[in-house]
């Protein structure tokens, strides 16, 4: 930064402070970078809190990518030490719950209601996980769990397990869901496997598997959009 144009906020003209814009307009008035520096509270003697907002934004691209980032990689942003980590973690993980429980208090009526649910949990995820989403009679859920980390594989996929939790939650349906850490959504001849598997083990408890969906970054597939569970 160039310490002969920084100026604090408290100097700044009224209306361009993102407290007072806050206060004034409302929160869908403030950009990002506004959000996150009443968050901060502070910056560091050379730069503004919405300064180091932006700077935390830029070096990880966006809003998805800061949610994504762990302690350790924000505290290498000059200006945010343990402190300030430890409240951009917890904003985030309040907002990741918030959803969570939303979803939890609706009904699953499409592969997108799902897809959405899901991305937020496991698309900015470094390894590879198999998660699943247990269902009652009216597709409300009853019950999630991750089952397996890192490469995931048929040989892996232990289907007895998942039974048995789908059948101690008394669920009547399920969904399976993974994520494809590089971004490719397009399922593998494994994924193929494990969902015919995973189907075959649900058929025998008269469980409905209703979907098998990838998550990453650049969106979602859904087997049953693509009439891969028919």
């Amino acid at each position: 930064m160039d310490l002969l144009s920084y100026k604090p906020i408290h100097t700044w003209a009224v209306e361009d402070r993102p407290r007072e814009k806050l206060a004034e307009k409302g929160l869908d008035a403030l950009t990002d970078a506004e959000l996150l520096a009443i968050i901060l509270g502070s910056g560091t003697r050379n730069q503004s809190a919405l300064d180091l907002a932006r700077s935390l934004l830029d070096s990880h691209q966006n809003l998805q990518g800061l949610a994504a980032a762990s302690s350790k990689a924000l505290t290498k942003i000059r200006g945010i030490g343990p402190v300030k980590a430890q409240i951009i973690l917890v904003v985030f993980e309040l907002g990741r719950r918030k959803s969570q429980h939303e979803a939890k208090r609706r009904h699953i009526r499409h592969s997108r209601d799902a897809a959405k649910y899901l991305q937020e949990k496991l698309a900015d995820r470094k390894q590879e996980v198999f998660w699943a989403i247990f269902l009652n009679q009216n597709h409300e859920i009853v019950h999630e769990q991750q089952f397996f980390e890192g490469g995931i594989a048929s040989t892996v996929i232990d289907t007895r397990v998942i039974m048995h939790v789908a059948l101690e939650h008394l669920a009547a349906a399920m969904i399976i869901c993974h994520n494809h850490p590089s971004g490719n959504l397009r399922p593998s001849a494994a994924d193929r496997a494990i969902t015919r598997k995973i189907k075959s083990g649900a058929d025998i408890f008269d469980i409905r598997l209703l979907d098998h969906i990838i998550v990453s970054h650049r969106g979602y597939y859904s087997f049953t959009d693509e009439g891969l569970l028919d």
